[in-house]
């Protein structure tokens, strides 16, 4: 079998890749069959030999070789160069009389003759073996070697195309395009000219060379300055800014061959006659004569090409100015074009600076006045969709990147009006100079539709490259073709000869004040700045991608010898720079072959332009010769796409009438024999008889007089399948491209066509014909690519129409769309006047076009069938592909690709059909209806699905003379009701969108088994069906439209391959609705979910006067989370609510900003503030606000307790609050010290009440007022003086007394002042405040009083408020609030409820306290959530005016209330928790440590832990609420502290041995030696701050430490490390008594040098737990207290 197989290729190899050659065109002509062992791939023909490339990459040579030494190599059988055998060669070219070759790594081989450099070799005449030619870019640092890609040799030169899509050449003559004047040039050299163009092929004739460079096409006008050369018109001056009007002044190189002297010397010439230009010795530039022509020719030459110059404008089309002022300007034009001298003088170059600013000016306004007028090389182009409705905001598209090997020149048909409302045709705009088409033509029917709301920019990209493959196949990269873009600099325009590279270079460093205005630099400048060492970018390298496709938009340069008319600029004279065919700019030429001494161009289009030398006849047209390209006129039908040139003939491969190709020749007749007649020759191209003999010919080869060609024979039919693709999309693409040229653009020029279009209609065409140009360009890429395909790669899975379908299946369907919409709204009947008009009455070229047999074709159908015609393309598309899968395996991948490919095209082309007949029946329903009544229904994107004209479809209850007509189009169901049975007189109908209307089989009593339920979001109705097929029928088509409507959703062109499979539509979807019913949503629009009719899930509703809802619905109704704002007439600004909603109702926690500036954050029910909340009145709550409360609402008022800070006045209230006003007990601080409690009244201090100054000044008494003093009561004074009686008057002036003052005797002073203040008994308990804050907490755990309710349930709406909350953080992307990754697992491990079976053991109490931890850390867990807020009510009430040292007993009470009630939230969560004061015993096997015990020892001494709130909630409350708390202590011990400390001071200065001598310590216990950094020292009479430090140091962490068990464990380290030192001098066995004990604590708390000991010891004898007090930490602790006590009452006189 293997070997069957082998065999079997083998065969098939002998087939493909044939090379056949012959001479002459004459009947007698037989092909020579090349015999190789392998298949050719490319062929090179030279004077009289030639270059076969095989598979394998190995190069064989045939035909004279003089430079071979061997005699073997004269033979005519090819022989094998075998210094190239181990080098992988791609691509081989043949010059007159050498031989060049490409390997795979990119080198360059050259042989042959040398004798002029044309090898590269220096130092030798003959090459004969193939030699490597180094070349490499010293631009670049360091130097690199340059991948080249294709080479192409001439009679004694090479050029050569780089990766990078450069050229470089060398070799001898002006056809190089170098400048210098030293030939020959043996070391490759770049063509600077051309250096920043993307060129993509190159060609040499016998001394001229060509290339194909890629562009933009041109602007359309070129103004003609006077400050350009008067020979070539380049730039003769070059600015680098025209703002800074800096100008360069360099050496001008004219392309003709000139060099121009400095304007200096030109100044007494008055005129600009080439002829008083000086002489220039061309002997000088190392020319001869016959290269360059004389002075003599050059003074003639201008006068010719003024003649030719009127030539080329009569070939190329004309363009259509955008405004009738650009007119005079380009007659200006025309008449300076005589004048070719630079500026003469000084006062003309001001002159010229003048005008170039205006012009930036001018400029500068076009800008502003016009969309896009900035040139292509200035600007990106993108496509510009959005609009600026007046009610809508402008919605932004996401920019693409311009791509011009994907772009169109959609400005085809994109008119504009102009300043007289006279529409005019862009045909010949450039892509960058996009305008805004039918600005004011859209009317209103149109806003809605979303289809026709996209204006067609002309800068539109065609394709983007987002297959999933991104790079190329490299089997489809041509050898010689290279048509791919580039991503550098692809919106340059090539059409001038400028070095684009400086334009970059400027664009990049130019300041951003400026306007992007540059101007054009010459290529010396270039050099002198040397712009590439400098970091400049010429061009892309070439290992980025490039797209599948290539590029239609090219221009053909030419440089060289031109005295026989070769270079195609309209004279005979050489150029020694590269300059650009201008009539070759706009026709789309793929491809530039080079003859001898002529020159060859074959476009898209399949047409061939020839110029130079005809005197054989080789231009295949009668001019002879020709100096500009002319265009070979074929047969019809006749379709070129390849092409060859030789020494003086040119041989065609095209298609005909069959997909075969054939073969013409035009040129010489090549006589057998040497005696025969000579001079025979054809002028126009003749068949050759024996192409249909070889096979199918791939590509031709000509050089010399010998001609041949590459075959491929028909193997399983694949050859053929692959032609005839070809040949049908190149045939497709000629069809298109007349119907762009011959239809549409005279159409589009026809001033009236607005006129019988009307607005609407005028707009879809223009529409039409963008997407159209969109579908031509496409199709000629893919015809030019499979060009290519058939002459390189056969991989089929790199087929475009394969691999990029999606970009086909796209452009088709966008083409539908426009189709169908113009058809519906009637455009082509109203298109038949104006194109009868434009194209005769009879419209015969359509008819010609579309090829129709039948006669008498409406005109209107002729035209629907024309725009129709390219859809039919589609079908051919499947069948090919189909014939093509035949040729592969059924497994294979390529068969898999095909077919996927065929079936989505087999499945396109039946929706389009499918789309056509709904808009041909949608057209004849509005044909037939020609009531003005539902004439407003009638839009473009709108297609019939059916109607109940024949009564099908009644609605219950109807009137007994009432009509009404139902009608489904694809987007809404129209109910039309009228009172007279005719359908073209309605009174009123109602239209229901789709995508809000749900249908459903409904039945009762009244309508049986057939009604129909429909249900919209404003009103519900029953329908009866006249059958029960008529129910099923309009069931089934109201679920289909509305499944299908929802499926396109805003993108109207959309079109799924499947189709819809659903029965039903979704219940739940998303869509918009505009309420038009009175009621609260009148006129408001619903943008989100719907269910079932009503808003449901995630939505926006806008009403006209601003306000907005943005949130969740629930059955129509707000409900859940929102953001609400409604507009403040008054203020001017907006009110704002954020936060939940219930049943259409702020209810729940939420943010409410008020247009005043308040700020209220808080609970809400029933849209009043109701709960817990904090109002902050002032400036939009700024720090500066006025007041803050935050308390408890009822029903939008204050009632309950709160706490309000009067800014303003500097007091704050605590205490009771009812109906806004304060009421019940409370406490004011103030700002001065003052403190007050006791009872208010209506808003104000009434009853009893105790009043305390900062100095202990004290009155209490009855009050009538704020600070008013009205009845008994009693003053005491610091001193102990007290009155007793009536008090009348304001506190702080003066008091009326009417009492008994009490003055205490000497002896009684020391009584009176240890007397304690009473405060306390007129405040509110700790238990009542915040309850609000409690109840809920307790809600959200759904218990509707505080301890009543479900313990699962509890704990199941904690997983639900973390998961909601979760969500919703992930979901606020930009909210500063998102939440960590560790916050997100922490919230995941707090919704693992902690499991316990039993009583709690030591590892479940372990296991809940970690959990409450983390719980009390994460704000969004209900405990969380309680702390955070308990911490902020407390920072608002102690901190600022409330830290006064009057409301420290409050402060602690509070902490202790927090403590009790979060410790019976935390039982009821966890109910096998034992009560306040529990013991849980230890487990055996572990030992509790001190970090997470109460206590270690029990009653029974057992090890385990009581259970205390203090233990278990201290650590995580006290550390937030210590800095308050802690300053009310300091304030409340100051005088204490400040006695303590100065004599901890004064006691400080003794070293330590007196210091324990004063002390009474006994001087067995002074330590007798200290150890200092390792080393002991003996403890001296000098000797500080070093007896027991390490005891010190450990005292003095309590001050880092914040509840009272950690300040305890400090205590207990301390008096350990006391132990430790002690034991340590008098044993092991050593036991303290307090005599001994006290003396050493009390020295250790003096050195430790505590500044606030006084308030830590409070602390924590306030709040230690209560289990501690009795233990050995309870000893501790009283021994440092009694330490503090006795600092205090030290006596330091003796020391």
């Amino acid at each position: 079998m293997e070997g069957q197989k082998s065999s079997e290729e083998d065969e098939a190899s002998q087939k493909r890749g044939v090379l056949y050659k012959w001479q002459g065109y004459s009947c007698t002509v037989n092909p020579e069959k090349v015999l190789l062992p392998r298949p050719v791939l490319q062929a090179a023909l030279g004077i009289n030999h030639g270059v076969l490339l095989t598979e394998g990459g190995l190069v064989y040579s045939f035909g004279e070789q003089p430079w071979k030494q061997d005699v073997r190599s004269q033979a005519g059988d090819p022989v094998l160069e075998s210094s190239l055998k181990d080098l992988l060669v791609v691509c081989v070219s043949a010059g007159s009389f050498h031989c060049g070759a490409i390997t795979e790594d990119g080198g360059v081989h050259m042989w042959g003759e040398n004798s002029n450099g044309q090898c590269g070799v220096s130092g030798l005449s003959l090459v004969p073996n193939p030699t490597r030619v180094s070349i490499v870019d010293n631009e670049t640092g360091p130097p690199e070697h340059v991948w080249t890609l294709d080479v192409a040799c001439g009679a004694q030169h090479t050029i050569a195309l780089s990766g990078k899509h450069e050229v470089w050449a060398w070799g001898t003559g002006c056809q190089l395009g170098l400048v210098t004047n030293v030939f020959p040039v043996w070391k490759p050299q770049k063509v600077e000219h051309l250096s920043g163009r993307y060129v993509v092929q190159i060609a040499c004739g016998g001394f001229h060379s060509l290339a194909l460079v890629r562009s933009l096409p041109p602007p359309g006008s070129h103004h003609q300055c006077m400050d350009k050369c008067g020979q070539c018109k380049q730039q003769r001056y070059t600015m680098i800014d025209k703002d800074d009007h800096v100008i360069i002044s360099d050496s001008h190189y004219c392309p003709l061959g000139v060099e121009l002297t400095d304007a200096k010397q030109d100044q007494k010439s008055k005129q600009g006659s080439p002829a008083l230009t000086p002489k220039t010795d061309l002997s000088d530039l190392g020319f001869s004569e016959d290269f360059c022509p004389s002075q003599k020719a050059l003074d003639g030459s201008y006068q010719e090409d003024t003649e030719v110059k009127k030539e080329e404008l009569r070939n190329e089309p004309s363009s259509v100015s955008m405004t009738d002022s650009s007119k005079a300007p380009q007659q200006h034009l025309t008449k300076l074009r005589t004048k070719s001298s630079p500026y003469p003088d000084e006062q003309a170059l001001k002159d010229y600076l003048k005008r170039m600013s205006d012009q930036s000016v001018t400029e500068h306004f076009e800008t502003l006045s016009m969309a896009g007028s900035r040139p292509p090389s200035r600007q990106t182009s993108l496509k510009d969709p959005y609009r600026l409705d007046q009610s809508d905001k402008p919605t932004f598209p996401s920019l693409v990147k311009l791509s011009t090997s994907n772009s169109f020149e959609l400005s085809d048909f994109a008119p504009v009006t102009s300043q007289d409302n006279t529409p005019h045709s862009l045909i010949n705009s450039p892509i960058g100079q996009a305008t805004s088409p039918m600005e004011d033509s859209v009317c209103d029917s149109l806003h809605n539709d979303s289809d026709n709301n996209e204006v067609v920019s002309p800068s539109d990209p065609i394709t983007t490259n987002d297959s999933e493959e991104d790079t190329c196949d490299t089997g489809l990269v041509p050898l010689r073709n290279h048509l791919y873009p580039d991503e550098s600099l692809e919106a340059v325009n090539s059409a001038s000869l400028i070095d684009v590279r400086i334009d970059f270079k400027e664009e990049h460093s130019r300041r951003r004040s400026l306007p992007t205005l540059l101007t054009e630099v010459s290529p010396l400048v270039l050099h002198r700045t040397n712009l590439s060492r400098n970091g400049v970018s010429t061009t892309s390298d070439g290992s980025e991608k490039e797209d599948l496709l290539p590029s239609l938009f090219t221009e053909v340069w030419s440089w060289g010898r031109g005295q026989e008319g070769q270079l195609g600029h309209g004279d005979v004279l050489p150029r020694l720079q590269p300059l650009g065919i201008k009539s070759l700019s706009k026709m789309e030429v793929v491809k530039i072959v080079a003859g001898s001494n002529h020159s060859l161009a074959i476009t898209a289009q399949c047409q061939v332009y020839s110029w130079g030398s005809s005197k054989f006849g080789q231009l295949g047209n009668m001019n002879s010769p020709s100096t500009v390209p002319h265009l070979v006129k074929m047969s019809d039908g006749i379709r070129v796409w390849d092409a060859a040139g030789g020494q003086t003939h040119t041989v065609l491969l095209a298609d005909g009438d069959c997909f075969q190709p054939i073969l013409y020749y035009t040129g010489e007749q090549i006589q057998p024999r040497a005696d025969s007649q000579t001079g025979t020759y054809t002028q126009t191209p003749a068949l050759l008889p024996f192409c249909m003999k070889i096979g199918y010919v791939s590509s031709v080869i000509a050089g010399g007089v010998n001609c041949a060609a590459l075959a491929d024979q028909n193997v399983m039919g694949f050859i053929a399948t692959l032609h005839e693709l070809a040949s049908a999309e190149r045939k497709f693409y000629c069809s298109l491209s007349k119907m762009k040229s011959q239809i549409l653009r005279p159409l589009l020029a026809q001033e009236n066509l607005k006129s019988y279009l009307g607005k609407i209609s005028m707009h879809l065409f223009q529409k039409m014909a963008g997407c159209f140009s969109r579908l031509c360009h496409l199709t000629g890429q893919n015809s030019t690519s499979l060009t290519q395909f058939l002459q390189h790669s056969r991989d089929v899975k790199s087929l475009a129409i394969v691999r990029k379908a999606a970009l086909f299946l796209d452009t088709y369907k966008d083409y539908s769309g426009p189709v169908g919409n113009f058809l519906v709204m009637g455009g082509f009947q109203a298109l038949v006047k104006p194109s009868q008009e434009c194209l005769g009455k009879k419209l015969d070229l359509i008819q010609k076009l579309l090829e129709l047999k039948e006669k008498n074709v409406a005109p209107s159908d002729l035209l629907l069938n024309l725009f129709y015609m390219p859809l039919q393309h589609l079908r051919d598309y499947g069948r090919l592909l189909l014939k093509l899968a035949t040729c592969f395996d059924v497994t294979s991948v390529e068969y898999q690709r095909i077919q996927d490919g065929c079936l989505q095209y087999e499945v396109l082309a039946h929706l389009l059909s499918k789309q056509r007949k709904e808009a041909e029946t949608t057209h004849t329903f509005w044909k037939n209806f020609s009531g003005k009544s539902l004439e407003s229904l009638r839009k473009p994107s709108r297609r019939l699905v059916c109607e109940s004209g024949n009564k099908g479809l009644t609605l219950q209850n109807a009137g007994r003379f009432s009509v009404n007509w139902f009608i489904l189009f694809n987007d809404a169901l129209v109910h039309a009701q009228g009172t007279i049975p005719s359908k073209k007189f309605f009174s009123s109908h109602f239209v229901y969108s789709l995508a809000t209307l749900w249908v459903e089989p409904f039945s009762d009593e009244s309508v049986g088994l057939l009604g129909l339920k429909l249900t919209t979001p404003e009103e519900s109705f029953v329908v009866l069906a006249s059958s029960p097929e008529e129910k099923g029928k309009w069931l089934w088509a109201i679920n289909q439209a509305v499944d299908d409507a929802l499926g396109i959703g805003l993108d109207r062109r959309g079109i799924s391959f499947s189709g819809s499979q659903r029965v039903e539509p979704p219940i739940s979807r998303t869509a918009t609705h505009t309420f038009t019913k009175e009621g609260r949503l009148k006129d408001a629009t619903y943008i989100g979910r719907w269910l079932s009719g009503k808003p449901n899930g995630k939505g926006t509703l806008k009403w006209p006067d601003g306000t907005i809802y943005c949130g969740t619905f629930k059955n129509g109704l707000e409900d859940g989370f929102g953001d609400y704002m409604m507009p403040n007439k008054t203020f001017n600004k907006y009110d704002r609510y954020k936060g939940h909603w219930k049943e259409g109702r702020m209810h729940g926690f939420g943010t409410f900003w008020y247009a005043t500036g308040e700020v209220y954050e808080g609970s809400f029910q029933d849209n009043q503030r109701h709960g817990h909340g904090m109002l902050s009145s002032g400036r939009l709550a700024s720090p500066s606000s006025s007041s803050v409360f935050i308390g408890q609402w009822l029903h939008d008022k204050k009632n309950g307790y709160g706490v309000f800070d009067d800014i303003t006045k500097g007091e704050k209230y605590m205490g009771m609050w009812m109906e806004d006003q304060r009421q019940g007990s409370g406490v004011v601080v103030t700002q001065f010290g003052l403190y007050y409690e006791g009872a208010f009244s209506n808003n104000k201090m009434m009853g009893n009440g105790l009043l305390l100054c900062d100095d202990d000044t004290a009155f209490e008494g009855e009050f009538s007022e704020d600070w008013v003093l009205n009845g008994k009561g009693a003053l005491s004074m610091p001193n102990g003086d007290t009155f007793d009686g009536i008090f009348v008057g304001e506190w702080g002036s003066d008091l009326k007394v009417a009492g008994t003052f009490i003055k205490p005797g000497l002896y009684d002073t020391e009584k009176k002042e240890n007397m304690p203040l009473v405060v306390g008994r007129y405040v509110v308990p700790a238990e009542q405040k915040w309850r609000a804050v409690f109840e809920e907490c307790w809600s959200r755990l759904g218990c509707e009083t505080p301890g009543q309710g479900d313990n699962e349930r509890a704990w199941e709406n904690i997983a639900v408020i973390l998961t909601t909350s979760r969500r919703q953080q992930k979901e606020s992307v930009c909210s500063p609030g998102t939440l960590s990754r560790s916050q997100c697992k922490m919230l995941e491990s707090l919704e693992v409820i902690p499991q316990h079976v039993g009583p709690v053991t030591a590892e479940t109490y372990d296991t809940i306290r970690r959990y409450i931890v983390k719980s009390c850390d994460t704000p969004l867990h209900p405990l969380g959530w309680l702390l955070e807020t308990l911490v902020t009510l407390y920072r608002m009430t102690y901190v600022g005016v409330g830290s006064n040292r009057r409301l420290l007993q409050q402060a602690v009470q509070e902490i202790q209330s927090y403590l009790k009630r979060i410790f019976e939230l935390i039982g009821f969560l966890f109910p096998g928790l034992p009560e306040e004061g529990g013991f849980i015993s230890e487990s055996s096997g572990r030992r509790p440590s001190d970090s997470l015990c109460s206590s270690i020892n029990s009653d029974t001494g057992q090890q385990g832990w009581i259970v205390s709130s203090s233990s278990l909630l201290m650590p995580v409350l006290l550390p937030r609420l210590y800095p308050p708390l802690f300053m009310l202590y300091t304030l409340e011990r100051e005088r204490e502290e400040e006695v303590y400390w100065d004599c901890v001071l004064r006691l400080n200065k003794q070293p330590d041995l007196s210091l324990l001598t004063f002390l009474g310590v006994p001087q067995k216990f002074w330590p007798v030696s200290i150890s200092v950094l390792g080393e002991k020292k003996e403890v001296l009479a000098s000797t500080k701050d070093a007896c027991f430090a390490t005891a010190v140091e450990t005292l003095q962490q309590i001050s880092t430490t914040f509840t009272p068990a950690d300040k305890l464990q400090v205590i207990q380290l301390t008096f350990e490390d006391v132990t430790q030192e002690v034991q340590a001098v008098l044993g092991h066995d050593f036991l303290w008594c307090m005599d001994d004990l006290f003396p050493i604590f009390l020295y250790i708390v003096l050195r430790a040098r505590i500044r606030n000991l006084g308030s830590e010891v409070s602390l924590i004898e306030d709040l230690m737990d209560p289990a501690l007090q009795h233990g050995e930490l309870g000893l501790m602790f009283t021994t440092l207290k009694a330490c503090y006590y006795q600092i205090q009452n030290e006596k330091t006189t003796g020391i």
